[in-house]
């Protein structure tokens, strides 16, 4: 990502991130930050299908520890799908590593929205209250699901209205070329893998959860090195 571009998207999760700000104008914020990161994956992926070499398709980890991994990996599942990138769940001690493929751009992309959305949803659970006579695990874990799936649709949307944006007429195409490939190279080092089933919660803090996910801004404050651990979520 450009830096002048990174410098735009980390201001803005500043003034949205500030106590003193208002729910209307955090959402300002957020819409724009939103914006921004859609846009850059499109111009960035336009400008691959010219120049392949500026942009390749690899792979990296991302670790996430406890407590709540499995809830974190979700998360970062829920960033990367929209993103156009992929990643596989191995277990590692009492978290996992999170092995992310996508093209260079995109993986960057989703780690720096990743390491925003860790911090906002620590937040975000902090103030919120677990019912009376609820295990205090259940509802965040409830919670976290509900966060990372507004997320993730909210990202979908600023994908597509990204693309609906570009005046290139290829774009469609090129973008669904860049997820073939990626997908493909997911299958070339893991051949055999298999989906796990779906998971089942008891928890009741799946709507409140998915309310602070329509609040949380979608930018970041850095990029997370590769293997580093992803934490913010308290016990």
């Amino acid at each position: 990502m450009s830096e002048a571009m990174l410098s735009k998207v980390r201001k803005l999760l500043a003034q949205a991130e500030d106590p003193a700000c208002t729910p209307a104008e955090s959402a300002a914020f957020m819409a724009k930050a939103t914006e921004l990161i859609a846009r850059y994956g499109v111009d960035r992926a336009l400008l691959a299908a010219r120049a392949p070499a500026t942009d390749p398709v690899g792979g990296r980890v991302v670790e996430v520890v406890a407590p709540y991994a499995r809830d974190k990996a979700g998360l970062l599942a829920a960033v990367a799908d929209p993103l156009r990138c992929r990643c596989v769940r191995r277990r590692q001690g009492t978290g996992f590593a999170m092995h992310l493929f996508g093209f260079a751009s995109d993986l960057e992309r989703v780690e720096l929205l990743f390491t925003s959305l860790l911090v906002q949803a620590a937040h975000g659970l902090a103030g919120a209250s677990v019912p009376a006579g609820e295990h205090p695990a259940a509802f965040r874990r409830t919670w976290l699901a509900g966060f990372a799936h507004t997320v993730a649709d909210r990202l979908r949307a600023a994908e597509a209205d990204a693309v609906a944006g570009s005046a290139a007429p290829s774009t469609a195409l090129v973008l669904a070329d860049r997820s073939d490939r990626v997908q493909r190279r997911l299958a070339e080092v893991y051949p055999r893998l298999r989906t796990a089933p779906p998971r089942r919660l008891a928890g009741t803090g799946f709507g409140s959860g998915a309310e602070a996910g329509r609040r949380a801004h979608l930018g970041g404050t850095g990029v997370t090195g590769r293997g580093a651990a992803a934490r913010g979520i308290g016990r």
